[in-house]
């Protein structure tokens, strides 16, 4: 058993840590070490474990101080609104809930490992049998060993955690733009010209969203615009983070003279492109989102009642009309996702802020993250974890806080949020079942949220409802056929009561259901026993293990263009395989 877990050890190692030297620009040097091919027993895996995390926030240094203190901040104000156990830290659960919302509220980075539908089976670390998915068990497990009289992670043991997951991506990127540098014949070693780096970028970002298959259009523009929607808007974009680039070594003599002192000469080291690739993962999904965006807006446009629900015929009907690349999976895929409401005497209806948030519309699938929309929730919820400053609230202090917001789906299109009866009513509900207060990381105020900000916030499904597959992790069946999308565009039974009967009286909340999933433990926190509802008529609640707070896309393999492309020939496999969610 040892040597097989330290096989596997071994394995991480080689993937976090390969034989190179490359520079960091948050300020730490990355010096990589070769393995220790050496065997340990069983009660020296966890300090193994610990070395290999240090290996992975620098392979034999520490991350900066500043870092750390930089990614407390963010984590903070989330953090404080976590339920704890009777030490005052988080249970495993929450602290992958916490590194999930760091790393998409900072980038739209969803962690392969750490989707919120991800089940965890709270006495085993729920390693599967893809690498990166290891990764969290094993990291949790180095930081709980080093709380030898204490359970449970602090706020440090967060800022730790992002920190390896950090360099994970960091060293992704490096082996992803060796094997571009490769292929392109450009020795690591040489200096670019302003040319040959915009070359470089050209293809890494081709490889970077679409994988191997693409390898044989590199270089030919308009091959590559068949496949990429925008492609000449891709390519500005590389030109702009190279400007960036420039920029500011040219205002900062200390980057110049690390790039010894090329800033005037514009020449490029492999560092100089590792800088260039970092900053387009981290702002790639700010600079997609206006598709993101777009897409969205057809979709309102056709919610005419606000309910955050298109009719499955209208859906279709603008793929159809409009001749979309979008809005083209088909139903068994759409019910797949979540994004299906099936409860409605309406007929079946796309959940507007599910399906933007779905796996298909995220646009980059690398080994170890994607990259999605923007979660407009995330804004919401960060407003309420800052009021709150807790896991529990008063209804009638979250009825006051979220009746003061404004729901903006465009700058045209700002409304103020309005609490009907019904709403103040569930609100309620909810509270009295949890003992007179409600908490703000379970899945009935997340519904609640659902109900109040419909295209913004998505719907929760109760654990299992749902999976977050990729098209290609779906298989055949993801598109819908022309056939299909024309017969459900022809069923408009929906039209008319849509447009001509109030929202209240749609029945519009018939997806609401009484169940509720606590991402942790509250013991100690609710009043009484009754808040676990198990008296007639209350929600019956159930303690998940890894439950998020809203059903987000999980997004491994797959693209976001790869449904439907001006040429069928280009349609993009995923090259990550199956996913075992454990």
């Amino acid at each position: 058993m040892a040597q097989g877990r330290w096989a596997l050890l071994a394995l991480i190692q080689v993937a976090i840590c390969p034989l190179s030297v490359i520079g960091r620009s948050d300020g730490f040097v990355v010096e990589k070490k070769g393995l220790r091919a050496r065997n340990i027993d069983v009660e020296a895996f966890k300090a193994e474990v610990r070395n290999a995390m240090d290996e992975a926030l620098g392979c034999g240094g520490e991350v900066s101080e500043k870092h750390l203190q930089a990614t407390e901040e963010v984590l903070h104000p989330m953090f404080i609104t976590l339920p704890k156990n009777g030490n005052g830290r988080l249970e495993r659960r929450s602290l992958r809930y916490l590194v999930y919302r760091y790393f998409h509220r900072k980038s739209a980075l969803v962690i392969r490992g750490f989707e919120p539908t991800r089940l965890i089976n709270e006495s085993t670390w729920g390693a599967a049998d893809i690498l990166s998915e290891q990764v969290p068990g094993f990291v949790e497990s180095v930081l709980q060993s080093s709380h030898l009289t204490e359970s449970g992670f602090d706020l440090r043991d967060a800022a730790y955690m992002v920190a390896t997951l950090e360099q994970l991506i960091f060293d992704s990127e490096s082996a992803l733009l060796e094997k571009v540098y490769n292929l392109q014949h450009k020795p690591l070693s040489r200096m670019l010209s302003e040319q040959g780096l915009q070359q470089l970028l050209e293809a890494y970002i081709a490889v970077w969203m679409a994988g191997d298959d693409i390898v044989s259009l590199l270089g030919n523009n308009r091959e590559l615009a068949q496949v990429f929607p925008h492609w000449d808007q891709l390519l500005l974009f590389a030109r702009g983070q190279i400007s960036a680039l420039d920029y500011q070594r040219e205002n900062n003599p200390k980057l110049n003279m690390q790039a010894g002192g090329n800033a005037l000469l514009k020449r490029y080291s492999f560092d100089d492109a590792h800088a260039v690739v970092g900053e387009i993962t981290k702002s790639f999904a700010s600079y997609w989102e206006s598709e993101c965006r777009a897409m969205k807006q057809k979709l309102v446009s056709l919610d005419k009642r606000r309910t955050g629900r298109v009719p499955l015929s209208k859906f279709y009907g603008k793929s159809l009309t409009d001749a979309e690349w979008r809005f083209g999976e088909s139903e068994s895929y759409l019910r797949e996702l979540g994004a299906l409401d099936e409860t409605s005497w309406l007929g079946k209806q796309v959940i507007i802020s599910n399906y933007i948030q779905g796996a298909s519309n995220c646009i980059v699938t690398a080994s170890h993250y994607s990259v999605c929309c923007i979660n407009e929730c995330e804004p919401i919820m960060a407003e309420i974890e800052e009021a709150v400053k807790g896991p529990l609230a008063e209804p009638d202090f979250m009825l006051s806080l979220v009746g003061n917001m404004t729901a903006l789906t465009t700058l045209e299109d700002e409304v103020d949020v309005h609490l009907d009866e019904s709403l103040v009513a569930q609100l309620t509900s909810i509270a009295k079942a949890h003992g007179g207060k409600v908490p703000i990381h379970g899945r009935l105020f997340a519904q609640w949220l659902h109900y109040v900000f419909p295209r913004d916030c998505s719907f929760p499904h109760k654990s299992g409802a749902a999976q977050s597959l990729s098209p290609t992790q779906f298989g055949d069946g993801y598109l819908a056929s022309d056939d299909e999308m024309e017969a459900h565009a022809k069923d408009t039974k929906a039209e008319i009561p849509l447009a001509t009967m109030k929202k209240e009286e749609l029945q519009w909340m018939s997806q609401w259901s009484e169940d509720e999933e606590l991402i942790a433990s509250y013991s100690g926190l609710l009043a009484s026993p009754s808040a676990f509802g198990f008296q007639g008529g209350a929600s019956k609640t159930v303690i998940l293990l890894g439950f998020g707070l809203f059903m987000l896309a999980a997004l491994i393999g797959g693209v976001s263009f790869n449904r439907k492309v001006p040429n069928q020939d280009f349609l993009l496999p995923s090259a990550s395989g199956k996913t075992h969610f454990v």
